[in-house]
């Protein structure tokens, strides 16, 4: 890949990866491909955690709110412990990768030992990418419409 992939980690103000929806995290943290390391480059808070427009999950101004916020950063892999409704629509942007761990340093070990498949998913698809889950390794799935 020539172009820089870069991964947005949905965290809470402690660092780590919370039981809740991507777009309800507290901030994301940025990482960048580099080589075959997984490197820091950014911190963005989330300024749509608590969003006006309705009290339910899956508020879609929120989920579009939030990818252009993360497309302005270069993000082409979102990771996080849960994704909800909107989930629909990030596929079509992003790659949603859900994890079981509560540190990123062990999403990163993970991420480093299968970035092939995330590579292939951005090489041979533009939209509608599949959904991987890791745990130790890393399973691909259809994401339902």
């Amino acid at each position: 890949m020539n172009e820089i992939l870069k991964f947005a980690f949905a965290v809470n103000h402690s660092n780590l990866f919370e039981q809740k929806h991507f777009g309800d995290a507290d901030k994301f943290i940025i990482y960048a491909l580099n080589g075959k390391e997984i490197s820091f480059v950014d911190e963005v808070e989330n300024p749509y955690r608590i969003f006006k427009e309705e009290k339910k999950h899956g508020s879609q101004q929120k989920g579009k709110a939030i990818i252009h916020l993360l497309k302005d950063e270069g993000v082409k892999v979102f990771v996080s412990r849960q994704f909800g409704q909107n989930i629909k629509v990030i596929n079509s942007h992003f790659i949603p990768v859900i994890v079981s761990v509560e540190e990123p340093i062990e999403a990163i070990e993970i991420l480093k030992r299968h970035i092939n498949w995330i590579e292939d998913e951005l090489i041979n698809k533009s939209s509608d990418y599949k959904l991987f889950l890791m745990k130790k390794g890393i399973l691909k799935t259809i994401i339902k419409k």
